[in-house]
């Protein structure tokens, strides 16, 4: 159900008249006693989906169920509770055990269709979201999934962290209306960041948990609803087995979808062994991050060459950096603007991107890489009207000038990067003794990195050296994830290496990762410390946009503003999906529409419509023995 909106370039400050005019543009009225219930919703765009739709683009109907599946995780198995947070992380490939209310297209922006629901429907006034469940959904021991369920779900939920920072801000209350109808209402209006944490909703099954703790790590597998079920398992390996007689098989979110018989993870702590152990045919299919083995660890016998590929996806479900330094702004050494800028212009990409990178990579230069709510150019249009309310708030610059960074030639120094950062740390209060950077107060400029990730050593050693042109003494430290973690609870860092990267579209992580009332959250995102007026309305403005027009504009002009405030010195993009695999199965002819999900490691994995093609299967095996 979308609203068309006409853009405006009137004043934006207070969202409530956008959010009235929206409600009375909304097309279908609903009433307490005639509820029209759709497939699907989203309020930023047309659904691509018909309500008479069969499969998604990127299934295959026909696709032949059984055989099996290997493959390779780092994590021990230690938990199938299946909660959000627990005290050990789940098992891997669980979610294949759980299904959702709803689930987000993998072809579309936004788009939501019923997986438990059969039917959605949003009140004329955007307060109230009704969903009816599926009549023949049901858990694996037989008895019917019904809103009792829903209700301990949420009761649970709310008790949980997880709970209070993702729902209980906007939830106001769950209405059950019968054994399958139950209703969500808002305090206010739903956004699509609300539907999209809905999607997030683990519904679990109240006559298991009721004797049980629902949040206690446990390796006894509970009672799930999913296409698969768990057979096996122990430290070193989990095994999924295909549930015959599953209720959702044929629902049309489902279809040519969950095709193998058998899923089995095999735990390898260390990649090197793994790596091995794909070649040797131990497992189907590795993901590679690390350019360097893409380039040359997978040569294999020339009776194998041609049963081994190598291939990529290009991917916009997450959008962003995939590596960036966030510079912790709370140090006295990082609190200006100019000394963030500095060192933001010494960080050398092409350099590294030529030596280390085997030139694969492209520069981040927007929070939102890779999207269309990356800002570009100087501000203009609705954008522009967004920005011009907080003008004298904001630097001239972020109207004046597009925002680039030096691209140097990736060989030698880039001595004019170099000089203009020295011109700003000169501006900033630091000057040069003795080929050291100090204060007025003589305090020396001395920047750690803390990194959990040992191959990020090959891009920080380089740039402490550059560093040093600028009298910074940089150092390097490595730590395990305990140690990250009491870190950067405690905000205990310079600078640290992280992912920053977003759903597409971007939603209520906004708020987490910039928000001023986050920044002295423990753990929260906003780990930069990033406290500005401008930045948390812009934050409101993004969440609370009722189509794609508003949306997209508010996230531009907040892109902008955040990076003329160089928190993160932003590396790469997020990067083409590379992967090698065994030629064994077979792959839906319109799997390249699904660019919103990555193969492995989502609710919706394109890999789950892939199946094993017997013949080829036959002989890959024969080769590998």
């Amino acid at each position: 159900m979308y609203v068309a909106r006409i853009p405006r370039l009137f004043k934006l400050k207070s969202v409530a008249p956008i959010l009235a005019a929206s409600a009375m543009l909304l097309p279908t009225q609903l009433h307490a006693q005639e509820i029209d219930y759709q497939h699907g919703i989203s309020l930023l765009h047309e659904l691509k989906y018909p309500k008479d739709f069969e499969h998604f683009e990127y299934a295959d109907p026909d696709a032949p169920k059984g055989g099996k599946i290997v493959l390779s995780t780092t994590w021990p198995i230690v938990n199938f509770n299946g909660a959000r947070r627990p005290e050990l992380p789940n098992a891997v490939g669980l979610g294949r055990t759980i299904d959702r209310l709803m689930i987000r297209s993998a072809d579309e922006l936004s788009g939501l269709y019923g997986q438990l629901v059969d039917g959605v429907a949003l009140s004329s006034d955007k307060r109230t979201l009704h969903m009816r469940l599926h009549e023949q959904a049901r858990w694996h021991d037989g008895v019917p999934l019904t809103t009792a369920d829903v209700q301990f779900t949420y009761d649970e939920l709310m008790a949980t962290v997880h709970g209070k920072v993702y729902f209980e801000s906007w939830i106001d209350s769950l209405e059950i209306l019968g054994p399958k109808k139950f209703a969500v209402h808002h305090r206010t209006t739903f956004t699509n960041a609300n539907l999209v944490a809905l999607t997030w909703f683990p519904v679990r099954p109240a006559h298991y948990w009721q004797n049980r703790d629902p949040r206690k790590a446990t390796l006894i597998p509970p009672v799930a609803s999913g296409p698969y079920r768990i057979s096996g398992f122990d430290r070193a390996y989990v095994h999924y087995q295909r549930v015959d007689d599953y209720w959702g098989r044929d629902i049309p979110v489902n279809r040519g979808r969950y095709n193998f018989d058998e899923i089995r993870y095999e735990v390898y702590r260390d990649q090197s062994v793994a790596r091995e152990a794909f070649r040797k045919g131990l497992f189907d299919i590795m993901f590679e991050s690390d350019i360097r083995h893409w380039v040359a660890s997978y040569n294999v016998p020339e009776e194998q060459a041609n049963f081994l590929l190598q291939d990529t996806r290009e991917v916009r479900k997450f959008i962003g950096a995939e590596r960036a330094l966030a510079l912790n702004s709370r140090r006295p050494q990082l609190q200006d603007v100019r000394v963030r800028e500095a060192l933001t212009l010494a960080f050398d990409f092409e350099w590294q991107n030529r030596v280390i990178r085997h030139g694969t990579q492209s520069r981040a230069l927007s929070y939102f890489a890779n999207s269309q709510f990356a800002s570009s150019d100087l501000p203009s249009g609705l954008e522009l009207a967004i920005l011009e309310q907080y003008r004298d708030q904001l630097p001239a610059r972020v109207f004046t000038e597009v925002f680039e960074l030096p691209v140097s030639t990736g060989y030698g120094t880039n001595r004019d990067a170099i000089a203009r950062a020295r011109q700003l740390l000169a501006e900033a209060g630091w000057v040069l003794k003795e080929g050291r950077l100090q204060n007025a107060d003589g305090e020396l400029f001395m920047l750690e990195f803390l990194t959990q990730d040992q191959s990020m050593q090959r891009v920080l050693l380089p740039y402490a050296d550059t560093l040093k042109l600028l009298g910074i003494e940089g150092s390097i430290r490595l730590v395990d994830n305990v140690t990250a973690i009491n870190l950067l609870r405690e905000r205990n860092f310079d600078a640290y290496v992280r992912e920053q990267l977003f759903l597409n579209p971007p939603i209520g992580e906004l708020r987490n990762a910039f928000e001023s009332s986050f920044a002295h959250v423990a753990m929260s995102g906003n780990m930069v410390g990033v406290q500005d007026a401008v930045v948390d309305e812009l934050v409101k403005l993004a969440e609370r946009a009722t189509s794609l027009d508003e949306k997209t504009a508010a996230v531009r002009a907040l892109d902008r503003v955040l990076l003329w405030g160089f928190f993160h010195i932003q590396i790469n993009k997020a990067d083409l999906e590379r992967f090698v695999y065994w030629d064994k199965f077979g792959r839906p002819a319109g799997e390249a529409s699904a660019r919103l999900e990555y193969l492995v490691g989502s609710s919706v994995r394109v890999l789950d419509s892939w199946w094993v093609d017997e013949s080829k299967a036959l002989v890959v095996a024969s080769v590998l023995n």
